[in-house]
């Protein structure tokens, strides 16, 4: 709906987010804001595009880690990319890694928020999302501002064939063997790529090299 609200002028939520006790308190906290009206609340990514479909509403409000199923960057991947024009997605999550904040925005989301944000920056942010305009908590912005203004990491030739073996999904040992290294060599280079990207995980270095185009 893009920036649309419902007769009453209020911004229409739907919650995202597989803690049923997390819903209920964004639930109860949201209904003592005004000019917000949540609509619905899935507990998956497969349900959320359902009850998107069905509610449309102004604004998703999303976490990126849904248990089983598509994880909350797919889920805002498609819910943006949806015919017509799907709603804002706004990221609401415990994780501020670059990784996770490279790939939601990449896919998508208006905004990332932190779920330590005082009410009164979730309400603020909801509204921003709305109106299309891009709403990150401190913190999140501070990163993506310095990521701005590093240059590109450059990764040597023997980094760039561990992470193309990364991306096809081969352990450390299957990676040794494919380049004819040990697995100590394996370890040592992927410590270097991690540091350099920023990540902490084989799929985050994945992630970002894709994003960053590092990888074919």
């Amino acid at each position: 709906m893009n920036g649309a609200t419902d007769a009453t002028g209020a911004v229409r939520i739907l919650l995202c987010d597989d803690h049923a006790v997390v819903r209920a308190g964004l639930l109860a906290l949201l209904d003592s804001a005004s000019g917000i009206e949540v609509v619905g609340e899935a507990g998956t990514g497969e349900e959320a595009l359902a009850l998107s479909a069905k509610l449309g509403p102004d604004v998703v409000l999303m976490d990126l880690q849904l248990g089983g199923g598509i994880d909350g960057v797919e889920t805002t991947r498609r819910l943006t990319a949806a015919p017509g024009g799907g709603p804002r997605v706004l990221v609401l999550t415990t994780y501020d890694a670059d990784a996770d904040v490279t790939r939601a925005i990449g896919a998508g989301a208006t905004g990332y928020l932190l779920k330590a944000e005082r009410p009164e920056e979730l309400f603020a942010a909801i509204h921003a999302a709305a109106q299309g305009r891009t709403a990150l908590s401190a913190p999140v912005a501070s990163r993506v501002l310095a990521n701005l203004r590093s240059p590109r990491p450059t990764l040597t030739d023997r980094e760039r064939d561990i992470l193309a073996q990364l991306a096809q999904g081969l352990g450390n040992r299957e990676i040794a063997r494919a380049l004819h290294i040990s697995e100590a060599t394996v370890k040592t280079h992927l410590g270097r790529i991690y540091d350099k990207l920023g990540v902490d995980t084989r799929a985050g270095a994945v992630a970002v090299a894709k994003e960053q185009r590092l990888l074919p």
